[in-house]
């Protein structure tokens, strides 16, 4: 083992304080205090404790680090600049148009595995990644610092409840407790016992440290993982620490120094300032890689024309089907598995499997955390519930992840269970997210075919199941692209366009039409983002540039919002059903015609054009 030096330890860590100072200062913004205050416990982690290659930030086997308290960033670049992976001119660059370094850490670059900033999110990702280690029998630690501010969101004590649930204690837990927060003092201050008892209860073993004594911190990570719990780190600091104007003074919070106070800080720390290049850096154990390639192909599958089958059911079906073949894939679920149909998956491949309980945002985060390491995780609970997972999702997008989220009871046609139940806003949301693909599948076969193409697309894609039962209507060979639409009947009329439950009330309102002399086009819009525009256009260009599209979702940010926005500059006039006002308790066909989106209506409407 290499031994530590305690005070080279003190030297980087005023080296990283002078980088950050310098950095903030060039770029007249950024948060230096926030730096100072966590400078000890960077240098301790990056110099002394973790053990990783600092030339390939990607080795599978390394030591992982998630900066929670992302406004912290010039702190993390420092530490990267000192290990030589950063060159230390590139420092001064920070927040400049074009440049990597940014205002808080995203992956763009290669020691950032997640975005972060919007804060609470680093300790459900760190979940998942322990429990990637653990699935791969690899022996990475997985380190999460954190803002003493940001212990006041929820989804921390999510992560904090399902690290102790599964005893994970390849996760550590830092808290940066520097008592300050932006605009006043912390909810309980240097009151370190708060957080003890609140991680203790969690079932977490807790250290109490002086965040600023090396000696003492590097005494507590060697402790890591002597038992069977997650350890919790706090450590009391104080925001500016190392410069005496600074340190545990209110207001300096996201506030650079400007050239003349820069220098005399630096002037401070500069005499006890040590270079970390040049430090040994224990190496990661080298155990076998884990196997995450994607197949060849997967199985075929064997539906009949007519069986029905609802798309939820479906794609439990096929979820395990591919786990078959595909040793990426990973299941969770926010305890409503028996009702996504995930069970099949959680059966069939336990160890593969994750009951994240009912705490959405970590459900996602806990994906993401998955992502991370190569894996594929497929997240499912009611689609309704993703809703409180938004910016869980919406940072997914900016760290550019490859998890899949699966929703479930869509729509009013869920009936009974009533308006708080039902998913009318998803469509908007998972359109909304940066680099998505949203799915929505009216049947069984093309769920299955499109799970696979989620499966085999690299980032954020969102698929809508549905509760009611549906007919196979496609053959076991059909494909279904991501982009892509289907065109099931041909007219002259009017063009609709539907996805979901929602296409066969369309194809039943053709047949009605259709007894009556009036043809109209149907196509199966089964992908929502990206669109299939061309198909679309086309047909629409054959019916007068008329479009009605049919949607049980939000008449905003729909499909029907999706078609206009791709369709209107194109001349093409769409015209929307889709759910008004509060749902209500009913049957399906109930609430179907009083929202005005079945065959009925259908009829209705292209009649009065």
């Amino acid at each position: 083992m290499i031994e530590t030096d305690i005070e080279l330890l003190k030297g980087i860590a005023n080296q990283l304080r002078i980088h950050s100072i310098e950095a903030t200062t060039a770029a007249g913004s950024g948060h230096p205090t926030s730096c100072c205050s966590a400078a000890d416990i960077a240098a301790a982690l990056f110099f002394g404790q973790m053990k990783y290659d600092a030339k390939n930030p990607h080795y599978y086997n390394n030591d992982r680090f998630i900066l929670s308290k992302g406004h912290a960033a010039p702190l993390l670049y420092a530490a990267w600049a000192e290990n030589g992976f950063v060159p230390i001119p590139e420092l001064l660059k920070l927040r400049q148009f074009g440049n990597d370094l940014e205002g808080h850490p995203t992956p763009r670059l290669a020691f950032a595995d997640v975005a972060t900033g919007s804060l609470g999110q680093g300790l459900g990702v760190g979940v998942g990644m322990a429990l990637a280690a653990r699935q791969d029998k690899l022996d990475y630690n997985t380190y999460v610092l954190m803002g003493d501010g940001e212990i006041a969101e929820g989804a921390v004590w999510e992560a904090a409840s399902l690290a102790g649930v599964y005893k994970l204690n390849n996760l550590i837990g830092i808290v940066d407790a520097n008592r300050l927060g932006q605009s006043e003092a912390t909810a309980f201050g240097h009151d370190i016992n708060v957080y003890r008892d609140r991680f203790k209860a969690f079932g977490w073993r807790v250290e109490e440290i002086d965040g600023h004594d090396i000696e003492e911190i590097m005494e507590v990570l060697g402790g890591v993982g002597l038992d069977d719990k997650p350890l919790a780190i706090i450590a009391k600091t104080y925001k500016g620490a190392g410069v005496s104007f600074l340190q545990d003074k209110d207001g300096w919070h996201g506030k650079p120094l400007n050239k003349e106070e820069a220098a005399k800080a630096i002037a401070e720390l500069a005499p006890s300032a040590k270079s970390g290049l040049g430090v040994t850096i224990p190496a990661p154990t080298a155990l076998p890689a884990p196997n995450l390639t994607a197949p060849a192909s997967y199985p075929a599958i064997s539906y009949k024309l007519g069986d029905s089958i609802a798309t939820r059911e479906a794609y439990g079906t096929a979820l395990a089907r591919l786990g078959d073949v595909d040793p990426r894939i990973n299941a969770m679920d926010g305890d409503t598995k028996n009702s996504t149909f995930a069970d099949k998956f959680f059966k069939k491949f336990p160890d593969r499997s994750v009951e994240c309980y009912i705490a959405e945002q970590n459900l996602v985060a806990v994906s993401v955390g998955y992502a991370t390491r190569g894996h594929v995780p497929f997240a499912s609970t009611f689609a309704t519930f993703f809703t409180r997972a938004a910016d869980h999702i919406r940072v997914a997008g900016i760290s550019q992840s490859n998890i899949k989220l699966v929703g479930s009871h869509v729509g009013v046609s869920i009936g009974e269970d009533g308006p708080s139940q039902m998913a009318l806003e998803d469509l908007a949301l998972m359109r909304a997210v940066v680099g998505s693909v949203v799915l929505y599948p009216a049947e069984a076969v093309a769920t299955e075919k499109l799970l696979e193409q989620m499966a085999l697309h690299k980032g954020v894609a969102f698929l809508r199941t549905s509760r009611p039962k549906t007919p196979v209507i496609y053959g076991n060979d059909e494909k279904f692209p991501i982009g892509g639409a289907k065109v099931l009947r041909h007219g002259d009329k009017v063009t609709v366009v539907s996805a979901g439950v929602t296409l066969f009330e369309a194809l039943k309102a053709a047949d009605t039409l259709k007894a009556e002399g009036i043809n109209i086009t149907v196509i199966d819009a089964y992908s929502i983002k990206p669109l299939g525009k061309k198909e679309i256009l086309a047909e629409a260009k054959k019916t007068g540039n008329t479009v009605i599209t049919v949607e049980d979702h939000y008449a905003e940010g729909g499909l029907g919002d999706a078609v206009a926005g791709e369709l209107s500059s194109e001349g093409v006039k769409v015209h929307k059903l889709a759910v008004n006002g509060i749902p209500r308790s009913g049957h399906a066909a109930e609430l179907l015609a009083h929202f005005g989106i079945d065959a009925a209506a259908i009829v209705k409407k292209v009649k009065s054009l």
